[in-house]
């Protein structure tokens, strides 16, 4: 299942990352912000737990998210700006961390890093922000499935819909929250209109 947000505010604010006078710093500032956005619409049906804490007028039973249940899963290095945002919500979320890269000829993507915890009995939130081929996060799926995920909630910022539709047609039992699904893919796999190159845009490199 994939879901794109109908929200203005995230429209506007994926708008605000295709204009190249965005900062490096206003990039990662404006993906933190969706990232908050989509976290809230992703979790909007998790279970929750009753917890006793002090109130202004003494102690009160109150629902909420057992973050416990939670690991958030970037895709370096692109993805850290998203675990940056959704870390300011769920700060007592665990994370760990995959680090992927595309072949620009094969367009391909290899995995060469990973520090992932126990994931059994726990829903991942696996963050990307780009989802052009879909290469990266079907594979960034398929090894976390090897580590026994209860559940894989992916968080993208912007899409393509050749790479949404394969990363489903992939993995059809993973839910997918995007921000923005673009009009296509060029023949070099970039994403059109797309807002070039994530991980450079915001850590300022090229």
């Amino acid at each position: 299942m994939y879901k794109e947000s109908t929200n203005v505010v995230v429209k506007h604010l994926v708008n605000r990352l295709r204009d190249v006078r965005t900062t490096s710093n206003e990039f990662r500032l404006t993906i933190e912000e969706i990232s908050r956005i989509l976290v809230s619409e992703a979790l909007n049906d998790f279970p929750t737990i009753t917890q006793n804490i002090n109130t202004w007028q003494g102690p009160l039973d109150v629902e909420v998210i057992e973050v416990q249940k939670l690991v958030l899963v970037p895709i370096l290095r692109a993805g850290e700006p998203m675990l940056t945002g959704i870390l300011r919500t769920l700060p007592y979320a665990k994370s760990g961390f995959l680090a992927m890269k595309r072949d620009e000829e094969t367009s391909l993507s290899k995995l060469f890093y990973e520090n992932i915890p126990n994931l059994e009995n726990k829903t991942v939130i696996l963050l990307d922000p780009m989802v052009a081929t879909g290469g990266s996060l079907i594979d960034g799926i398929a090894y976390l499935k090897t580590k026994k995920a209860k559940k894989i909630i992916c968080l993208n910022i912007i899409g393509s819909p050749f790479g949404v539709k394969k990363v489903t047609e992939a993995h059809p039992d993973i839910d997918m929250f995007i921000a923005q699904i673009d009009e296509r893919l060029d023949e070099n796999n970039y994403i059109r209109p797309g807002l070039g190159d994530a991980g450079d845009r915001a850590f300022n490199t090229h």
